[in-house]
């Protein structure tokens, strides 16, 4: 059976992530250890759907240094079809990010001047929109500037365009497409900015994803940490807890394995709701790993981590 085209338009840059072994003080100097990897939110969820039945290709952006090399050495282990552009007077983008002692992340710094000036000409280019004619699905993240992305909206032409919001000063962006996004993936602050809340201001899951839903968005995935996840599917919301981690090595990459996972299960043809579940079995897995993207390569976890996933209502 032919897998469907799934096409990602985004980030794909290197992640550090350096990991203390004292308690977190803020302007104090924490001793731990400091890895790196690629990653990037679409490649990451990217690499996390073609384990589960899609082919993937990539669109990003990426410097003539070593740190490019290592992204498209990465695409092509992961056997994604890599449509990338590189400049070789431009450093790769990067992401780093502090994790406490029990992996969550406690700051984290995103250098990405890349993909704000060169992706928008990317996605001009021939090859680019053919890549998008050519595919059955899109997934793009917000690493892009706003006119970018409604660029790669119109020339979808009716595909479903599914969106990683990534951070809460870049998911606004988004806020005026809402009405063409599939479904849109974000967590709790994330919300807050495209509604147009302080990131203090203290509201109800709830209440996010019905005020993203007066604002058109007919479907989205909002996390909340480890909390129950809420599904707005056209007004209606459901609530789903994620089974309880065996342990938390790194919460990075959780969101994103959530997001490619699903989008590959509704692709495939499987509802809103067993779609979601599929992605939260992926997401739980990967913060059992140290890694961004967990190998699902014999999906014995997966498959008792999923067995355990009910809905909540």
């Amino acid at each position: 059976m032919k897998r469907p085209k799934l096409l990602g338009i985004g980030g794909a840059h290197v992640d550090r992530r350096g990991r203390m072994n004292a308690p977190y003080i803020p302007g104090a100097s924490i001793p731990g250890t400091m890895q790196e990897e690629t990653g990037g939110g679409v490649f990451n969820a990217l690499r996390a759907a073609v384990q589960f039945g899609v082919s993937g290709s990539l669109i990003s952006a990426r410097g003539g240094d070593s740190a490019g090399d290592a992204v498209a050495a990465e695409a092509k282990r992961a056997g994604i079809e890599d449509l990338s552009s590189t400049f070789l007077d431009r450093n790769t983008a990067s992401y780093t990010a502090l994790l406490d002692m029990h992996g969550d992340v406690a700051a984290a710094l995103a250098d990405m001047a890349i993909y704000e000036t060169a992706l928008p000409r990317i996605i001009t280019r021939r090859m680019s929109r053919d890549a998008i004619a050519g595919a059955n699905a899109l997934l793009v993240d917000a690493n892009m500037p706003e006119a970018a992305i409604r660029k790669i909206v119109a020339q979808a032409a009716g595909k479903p365009v599914f969106a990683l919001a990534i951070s809460p000063a870049k998911a606004v962006r988004l806020s005026p497409l809402l009405t063409e996004i599939e479904v849109l993936f974000l967590n709790h602050r994330e919300a807050k900015a495209i509604v147009g809340l302080e990131p203090a201001a203290s509201v109800e899951g709830a209440a996010l994803a019905m005020a993203l839903g007066r604002r058109g968005l007919r479907r989205a995935v909002l996390t909340n940490g480890g909390n129950p996840v809420l599904m707005l599917d056209n007004g209606k919301l459901t609530t789903i807890t994620p089974p309880v981690p065996a342990r938390i090595a790194d919460v990075t990459g959780a969101g994103d394995a959530l997001c490619g996972v699903c989008v590959a299960a509704l692709v495939n043809g499987k509802t809103f709701g067993d779609a979601v579940a599929d992605g939260l079995a992926a997401a739980t897995a990967t913060v059992e790993t140290d890694r961004a993207v967990a190998d699902f390569s014999s999906k014995v976890r997966f498959k008792t981590l999923r067995a355990a996933i009910r809905p909540d209502n």
